[in-house]
């Protein structure tokens, strides 16, 4: 396995360990849809595949997951717009104050 993948994959295992249990949600593709998290989908696409040779399926994943956040989103704050994001991972949060 090539350095590269290596890296990758240490990087989402610290993710997964350190980072994900303490955010208190799942990504939002599997609790949209169910079924694995996207940081075990892309570990597999990477284990698979290798980073370079997934890269595509990687970044369809990140997108299927950002469009079921919107479902998220739009189902949570009924299509009502959103005061400010907070952007502590790569998917931004909706938030109203006030």
């Amino acid at each position: 396995m090539p350095s590269i993948d290596a890296s990758a994959l240490t990087g989402i295992g610290l993710y997964q360990r350190w980072l994900s249990p303490h955010k208190g949600f799942r990504c939002a593709h599997a609790a949209f849809y169910g079924g694995e998290s996207c940081s075990a989908a892309i570990a597999r696409t990477v284990r698979e595949h290798g980073l370079g040779a997934g890269a595509p399926a990687i970044a369809a994943r990140f997108a299927a997951c950002r469009q079921a956040y919107g479902h998220l989103s739009d189902q949570l704050t009924g299509g009502a717009r959103v005061r400010g994001v907070c952007c502590c991972g790569p998917l931004p949060i909706p938030f109203r104050c006030g």
